[in-house]
């Protein structure tokens, strides 16, 4: 296949570009910052020679928006909203334009669409879109309507000849440096790695190896349309998931944190609290109705395997190319 991946520089485009690359496929990233071979220039909002990377292409993978690891200020927020919506926009527009349009458009979406709750996980077909929960902090209604506006945009696009799928993806983990997995252990070994604000909020996850795969099953089921929730089948509270990960790490104990700890900690690496304290309890309704299998269903396997991985090459980043691939 030819697969384009429009803001495939990330953690999660290092992913997929390693996988598919290894496999056999040709990969092209559009990047604001093309500095490799494969990598061509576009500035996520207007058409230009970009473009042609698209006509007479298989697939196209839409990752582009801002990073949400950051402090969640209303200049932010707008940002995420802008760079998500434009740069959707501007895929739809070059895939309309196509004289060879692509047959798939899997467009990045989030998890996070869905809403703050404990009680129920959400799928496709009965999940709660969230927005209007009451007792949290108002601005996690935007970073709904942000989710919601990446696949409306999607959506709006007049694309006949191109199936297209929003993936509500949950946090990817790979050993990769930078990732969310890398983050977590490095609090996990400095002993940071308790439960936060008692434990309970819900935590969605997919190990690299089934994201990969699970794009594989989408790219070859022509019958699977819309959003698609990319989570592994078992999410789990945050203090089942930091106790197996300090398990997978070999650390006895991980100091806890209160809310405010937590806001403190989260201000000094410019993040978002949200990120920790929101309860994603995301299940993948439509793959394991359509036969996907999971390879890594559990998190004590998946964080037990991931660690290893790490401890053998410590030096992994989001920019080497291991072989070992999971697309086939």
């Amino acid at each position: 296949m030819r697969v384009v991946i429009p803001g495939g520089t990330g953690q999660v485009g290092a992913v997929l570009d390693r996988a598919l690359t290894a496999a056999g496929h040709e990969v092209v990233i559009l990047t604001r910052r093309p500095v490799r071979e494969r990598e061509v220039y576009w500035d996520g909002e207007s058409t230009g020679p970009w473009t042609q990377e698209i006509d007479g292409s298989d697939v196209v993978i839409n990752l582009a928006g801002r990073s949400v690891s950051c402090r969640y200020t209303p200049a932010n927020l707008r940002a995420m909203m802008d760079s998500r919506v434009r740069s959707t926009r501007a895929v739809g527009r070059a895939i309309e334009d196509a004289a060879r349009p692509p047959r798939l458009w899997l467009q990045m979406s989030t998890a996070t669409i869905y809403a703050h709750r404990y009680d129920a996980a959400h799928d496709e077909a009965t999940g709660v879109i969230g927005g209007a929960e009451p007792g949290v902090p108002g601005y996690w209604g935007y970073s709904v309507e942000i989710a919601k506006a990446w696949e409306r945009a999607q959506r709006q696009a007049d694309t006949p000849h191109t199936r297209k799928v929003a993936l509500r993806s949950a946090m990817v983990m790979s050993p990769d440096r930078g990732g969310v997995f890398d983050v977590m252990s490095w609090m996990v070994r400095l002993g940071l790695g308790g439960p936060v604000a008692g434990g309970a909020q819900y935590v969605s996850w997919i190990h690299e190896y089934d994201f990969v795969r699970a794009v594989q099953f989408l790219v070859d089921r022509d019958d699977i349309s819309g959003p698609v929730n990319l989570a592994a089948p078992a999410p789990l509270p945050h203090r089942a998931f930091m106790r197996a990960l300090r398990a997978a790490w070999r650390v006895p104990v991980g100091l806890p944190a209160t809310k405010g700890m937590a806001e403190l900690g989260a201000f000094a690496l410019r993040s978002d609290t949200e990120l920790l304290l929101k309860s994603r309890r995301v299940v993948p309704g439509r793959l394991l109705d359509a036969g996907f299998t999971f390879d890594h269903g559990e998190w004590p396997d998946a964080a037990r395997e991931l660690a290893g991985r790490r401890r053998q090459s410590p030096a992994v980043d989001a920019d080497s190319r291991p072989a070992r691939s999971s697309v086939r």
